[in-house]
């Protein structure tokens, strides 16, 4: 876990490895227990299971929170409180917010944003909420394209085509929206923006709630994509694109929930699971593409794990 030349770890590594503590090895009963046919065949069998076989439910019983106390002395947010007014209230330098906002904690249960319970619940988007609000969208757009009189053929290429352009939406937004770090400017009302349209996923990447992207904000960012596409081509070919670039979209929410709260397929996902777990763990500077590192490797932003 430490040999450089293989592959070092962060402290966030390790402390990920807090999920699937068991318990503390009692050395001095080694021997003792081989003796015991029991405890050696349960101990075996625990060993041939392997931490990653873990059920969901046995994984958070076994998981650590951040200590809240401990995590006071840095001076930054108050975790047992409720986070938008503490943060509106501070007087963090912009160096100071950027360096806490990405060092990740761990809570039991989701982080609490507003005091305020009607507020509160505006803030939590399940992860299925995502395919219920946007597949009836998805289908309207692309009914309406076949209306208008492109043939099943033709809107079958352009949807794959807005599909393929919602990857590389997926890199600008990430980069250069959720991202804007160093041209943040030195402000609370900045910080406090920041925080919400991403900041609080870095700060608390493991918390379900505050995953995927609400509504509201994917509404606000997909009118401006929706006209422009309108604007550059006829209504009918605009409406495949559009249709394709939402399932894309859709798409890329769900493959980001499954890489942080699923046991992925070994083919591609484990490998972009380990990819996404080091932008939030190591750096966060570069990975930025979920579903793949196509535009990573074009814009020399992948990182080397």
């Amino acid at each position: 876990m430490q040999d450089e030349l293989q592959h070092l770890h962060s402290e966030g590594a390790y402390e990920m490895l807090d999920e699937f503590f068991v318990g503390s090895l009692d050395t001095a009963s080694i021997a003792q227990a081989s003796s015991v046919p029991t405890k050696a065949k349960d101990i075996q069998g625990l060993h041939k299971r392997g931490s990653a076989e873990l059920s969901e439910k046995e994984a958070e019983a076994y998981f650590k929170p951040t200590d809240i106390a401990t995590d006071k002395k840095n001076k930054f947010l108050d975790l047992s409180q409720p986070l938008l007014w503490q943060l509106w209230n501070s007087t963090f330098t912009k160096a100071f917010y950027l360096e806490q906002v990405h060092i990740p904690r761990h809570l039991s249960g989701p982080g609490r944003i507003f005091a305020s319970p009607y507020l509160e619940v505006f803030t939590k988007t399940p992860w299925y909420m995502v395919p219920i609000f946007w597949l009836p969208v998805i289908a309207y757009n692309a009914n309406r394209s076949l209306q208008e009189g492109l043939q099943r053929e033709q809107a079958a290429a352009l949807f794959v085509g807005g599909m393929f352009m919602w990857t590389l939406a997926e890199y600008v937004i990430h980069r250069f929206l959720f991202h804007l770090d160093d041209f943040l400017p030195d402000t609370t009302f900045w910080q406090v923006a920041h925080f919400l349209l991403h900041g609080i996923h870095h700060y608390l990447p493991m918390d379900r709630l505050r995953l995927v992207m609400p509504p509201a904000l994917a509404v606000a960012l997909a009118i401006p994509i929706n006209k422009l596409i309108h604007s550059a081509l006829p209504y009918a070919q605009a409406y495949a694109v559009f249709s394709g670039l939402l399932l894309g979209y859709v798409l890329y929410d769900m493959t980001h929930y499954y890489l942080h709260h699923a046991k992925v397929f070994k083919i591609h996902f484990r490998e972009m699971k380990t990819y996404h777990l080091a932008h939030h763990y190591k750096n966060f500077e570069g990975g930025y593409g979920i579903t793949s590192k196509v535009w990573d490797k074009v814009f020399k932003t992948e990182l080397q794990l």
